[in-house]
């Protein structure tokens, strides 16, 4: 007899956030399949609770008061790779650690750009993660999802998922009362290929995020996307275009580097830099050092830490460069 799904209760958040910071849940749910995801959906509705759907906890800020609602994390963590056609079905509770270690054993080529990736394939779908100039969009072939607000199940094609520069269809409804979506699975094309040149090329990632990445303390990746260069100068002038085909920019006395991720875009780090914010501290908090990009949690800091040095950060950048720095991490 199949046990009756239910809440857990008053479970703190921190140890599922990459930051560990964060208040508790109110109420907690981590199901297995489709249909204890339609359960719990159904069940908040009815006691009227909010939901927030919760991945790998990499790119998310929860606040130190936690959640009073819902919060769903996807357990969906079955990754089924069919050789015939090089298509891996992967639930989005699994890791993008495992989908590569299953990817490097099986010889199948396509994803090494993610060498190192924190956080579940859920989440990478949502916000179409990408670096090294690959995106989870290239690989995609369709993805499953659970609609809150029809409280029907959609499959959809990659183009159907509507990606951009770190988006998606997904991100872009969870902003609508209405038509929020739980990622449910994904489907990926990847193509045969030597596994020991797979493997080396995902170790070779690994450690360069290890070289250059802050990992000592928790931290959620970057805090903000790299700008666009149209941002700089206008797309489809002169100065556009001497940018991209040299790679470099002189922009208000700084040298920048001009890097396709897909599109052109600047370093949100340099521009941090450059705006002589390495290093600074609030509470227990810290921009990196070592990678501006990052704040990383050196001494037990606490949401609001973090928050001012967003702040911060934002407010500098435009005063010396007149950018706004958008960010890419979530904020709950």
């Amino acid at each position: 007899m199949r046990t009756k799904p239910k809440f857990k209760e008053r479970v703190s958040l921190a140890k599922y956030s990459h930051y560990k910071i964060g208040g508790p849940a109110r109420f907690f749910f981590e199901p297995k399949d489709e249909r204890e995801t339609a359960w719990a959906v159904k069940e908040a509705k009815k006691r009227k609770l909010a939901i927030f759907i919760l991945s790998g906890g990499t790119n998310l800020l929860i606040s130190d008061e936690g959640f009073d609602g819902l919060v769903i994390h996807p357990a969906m963590r079955s990754i089924k790779a069919k050789m015939k056609d090089g298509t891996v079905e992967v639930g989005a509770g699994a890791t993008m650690a495992d989908l590569l270690k299953l990817s490097a054993a099986k010889g199948l080529s396509g994803l090494e750009w993610a060498g190192g990736l924190p956080g579940t394939v859920g989440g990478a779908v949502r916000g179409n993660a990408g670096c090294f100039g690959g995106e989870t969009k290239d690989a995609i072939v369709s993805v499953r999802s659970f609609n809150m607000g029809t409280m029907k199940f959609v499959t959809r094609t990659a183009a159907q998922c509507a990606f951009h520069y770190r988006d998606s269809i997904f991100k872009r409804n969870s902003r609508k009362r209405n038509g929020a979506e739980i990622v449910l699975s994904a489907t990926f094309r990847l193509a045969r290929g030597d596994k020991r040149a797979i493997a080396k090329a995902i170790r070779e990632k690994i450690e360069y995020r290890r070289n250059v990445h802050p990992l000592d303390y928790p931290n959620i990746g970057s805090t903000f996307k790299n700008v666009p260069l149209h941002a700089v100068h206008k797309k489809g002038s002169s100065r556009y275009a001497r940018a991209v085909k040299s790679g470099v920019i002189m922009f208000r006395g700084s040298r920048f580097s001009v890097k396709t991720d897909p599109l052109p875009v600047i370093s949100a780090a340099k521009l941090i830099s450059e705006s002589g914010l390495r290093g600074v501290s609030m509470g227990g908090a810290m921009i990196s050092p070592m990678h501006p990009n990052f704040i990383v949690n050196v001494l037990n800091a606490g949401s609001y830490d973090v928050v001012r040095l967003i702040m911060l950060a934002k407010i500098e950048v435009r005063r010396k460069f007149g950018v706004d720095l958008e960010e890419e991490v979530q904020v709950i």
